[in-house]
């Protein structure tokens, strides 16, 4: 089975209209652009559209996975809680006849939105091709192994696989994480310290291989 893939906050946050909304929640991230484009047009969709690209962790139970609940003071039942309106799946807080519950999933559940893990923390590295003398700056998910790092360079170098990657003149291997590889995240460090922690970003460093290759 493939890896499933991180996300970092930006990414998240980029895809953030009703043609193209992704919201993240309980550690994952879900693309819900297709739940949009069937029930467009859907009142019940205005609370999803509205935080299109932001984390919507609160609107869940972190046990339970499931929305919210709260005793509601009128009938003493328990209801979802949506203080921002009732959204798409959540029953009206009133028995209606109009109330089609035919749907099967309720979309927080349905994995088919699904599309990979929030990163717990992102972190910045700097990678330098000595060969050509370029530098990018890369902002990259704690989690990621030194290859999926390597996937988001290529937009940048389509031949990265035909370089040797070394940290501190040692070679790093690619199904390792930073971490694994002796590139440590300073960034807890730093901020202890009361210092700006753009001013030390951990290079990086591919080395040619003559050997031209593709990924």
């Amino acid at each position: 089975m493939p890896r499933s893939k991180y996300y970092t906050s930006d990414e998240v946050s980029a895809h953030n209209s009703a043609d193209d909304l992704w919201v993240s929640f309980v550690g994952k991230v879900w693309d819900l652009t297709p739940l949009v484009r069937e029930h467009r047009g859907d009142i019940l969709l205005l609370p999803i559209i509205e935080c299109a690209g932001k984390d919507i962790s609160h609107w869940f139970d972190p046990k339970t996975k499931d929305i919210l609940t709260h005793v509601d003071p009128v009938t003493s039942c328990v209801k979802y809680f949506t203080p921002r309106g009732r959204f798409l799946h959540v029953p009206p807080p009133r028995p209606r006849s109009d109330w089609d519950n035919d749907f099967g999933r309720p979309w927080w559940r349905d994995p088919r939105y699904e599309v990979g893990y929030l990163t717990a923390k992102s972190r910045w590295v700097r990678v330098v091709n000595t060969l050509t003398s370029q530098e990018q700056l890369l902002e990259v998910c704690s989690e990621e192994k030194l290859e999926e790092v390597q996937q988001r360079y290529v937009r940048y170098n389509a031949h990265a696989s035909s370089y040797t990657w070394k940290h501190a003149g040692t070679p790093l291997l690619m199904d390792l994480t930073l971490v694994e590889n002796g590139v440590p995240d300073e960034d807890p460090d730093m901020d202890r310290c009361r210092l700006d922690r753009d001013l030390f970003t951990p290079a990086i460093c591919l080395y040619f291989n003559d050997d031209l290759t593709e990924l």
